[in-house]
């Protein structure tokens, strides 16, 4: 075991707790005013009959798919030694 090892994992857990605050603030938030757009952008495929509604958010899954992939390049990047 590597003596910076507790160094390490402790930044690791207060980071990592940072982190699901921000996103309990943000889903908090989210839950009183809607994210501009995010939801509604041109590309969902919205299908709707009388009885039915089909709704799949395929732009909005890229762009948040998109977000959190640099988001996780840039902390890879920041901790890479």
């Amino acid at each position: 075991m590597n003596a910076a090892f507790p160094f390490q994992t402790g930044r690791f857990l207060v980071i990592a707790g940072v982190v699901l605050v921000a996103v309990g603030l943000l889903l908090m938030a989210g839950a009183k005013m809607d994210f501009p757009g995010l939801g509604r952008l041109p590309g969902d495929i919205v299908y709707r009959r009388k009885n039915f509604q089909f709704y799949f958010p395929i732009v909005t899954c890229l762009v948040v798919s998109l977000a959190v992939t640099l988001f996780f390049w840039v902390v890879a990047f920041l901790f890479r030694k």
